[in-house]
C-alpha cells in the first residue's frame, strides 16, 4: 500500500538552514545553561530584565494565567490536532506526524532531561529551560514549518503569514506572563524557546529523511517471482 507522505517539510534549501537553525539552537541551550546550572536565583542579567516586566504586570495580575494559558494541555491538544487533521485532509501524512509530535516530544525533552541535566531552580522549582515557552514555541515553530516552507500558494500567504505571526507574538506574551508570575527567569524563557524550536526542527529533519527512505523502497520495482525463479535457473 503506498502511503502518502506528501512534499518534503523542509526539502532541500530549506534542509541546510534547518540543519543550521538547529544547530543555533543547541548553542543557545547549551550557553545559558552551563553557567547557570545548580542556580537558585537570577544572575544580574535575569534580575535586570525581570525586574520591569514584573513591575509592568503588577497591575495586571489577574491577566498573568491568560498570558500563560496558551502553553497548558488543552491549547497545545487542540492547536497540534488541527493541524494534523489538515495535513492529513491535504494528504500529507509527514506534515501530520509533525504536527502530533511537535509538542509532546519538546515539552518531554525539556521536563524529563533538560531541567535534570542543568537544576536551575526558582523558589525550589526546577525552571530552566522554560516549560510554558517551550510548548508555545513548540506550536509556533511546527506552524512555520507547514505553513511557511515553500511551494505554496500565494492567495493564502498572507493569512498563513499572519497565523504564524499571532503564534510568535503568543509566544513572547507567554514568556512575559510566566516571567511576571516569578515561574521563571529570562534566561529560562530563551532557553525554551530553543529547545522548542530545536526540537520541531530535529523532528522536520528525521521525518524528511524517513519519508525519503519509505518512498524510494515503495518506487523501487520488485522483480517478478517468476523471473526471480528463471534467473535462479
Amino acid at each position: 500500500m503506498r502511503v502518502w507522505w506528501g512534499r518534503p517539510l523542509l526539502g532541500n534549501p530549506g534542509r541546510t538552514w534547518g540543519w543550521l537553525a538547529l544547530a543555533g539552537c543547541v548553542v543557545v541551550v547549551v550557553a545559558l545553561g552551563l553557567p547557570l546550572r545548580g542556580q537558585a536565583g537570577p544572575d544580574s542579567f535575569d534580575a535586570a530584565v525581570d525586574a520591569p516586566v514584573i513591575a509592568f504586570f503588577a497591575s495586571y495580575h489577574g491577566l498573568l494565567p491568560w498570558l500563560a494559558w496558551p502553553a497548558t494541555a488543552v491549547p497545545g491538544i487542540a492547536v497540534s490536532a488541527a493541524a494534523a487533521i489538515g495535513c492529513l485532509v491535504a494528504r500529507r501524512l509527514s506534515g501530520a506526524l509533525l504536527a502530533v509530535a511537535a509538542v509532546p516530544v519538546a515539552v518531554a525533552l525539556d521536563d524529563a532531561v533538560l531541567k535534570h541535566l542543568f537544576h536551575r531552580t526558582y523558589l525550589g522549582q526546577l525552571a530552566f529551560p522554560s516549560g510554558h515557552a517551550t510548548s508555545v514555541s513548540a506550536q509556533a515553530a511546527m506552524l512555520a514549518v507547514l505553513l511557511l516552507v515553500p511551494p505554496r500558494h500565494r492567495r493564502t500567504q498572507a493569512a498563513r503569514v499572519a497565523l504564524v505571526a499571532v503564534f510568535c507574538v503568543v509566544t513572547l506574551a507567554t514568556a512575559a506572563g510566566v516571567i511576571a508570575l516569578r515561574w521563571h527567569y529570562f534566561t529560562d524563557t530563551v532557553a525554551g524557546v530553543a529547545v522548542g524550536t530545536g526540537t520541531v526542527l530535529a523532528l522536520a529533519l528525521l521525518i524528511d529523511l524517513a519519508s525519503a527512505v519509505f518512498s524510494n523502497r515503495q518506487e523501487t520495482p520488485r522483480r517478478p517471482r517468476s523471473a526471480h525463479r528463471a534467473g535462479r535457473l
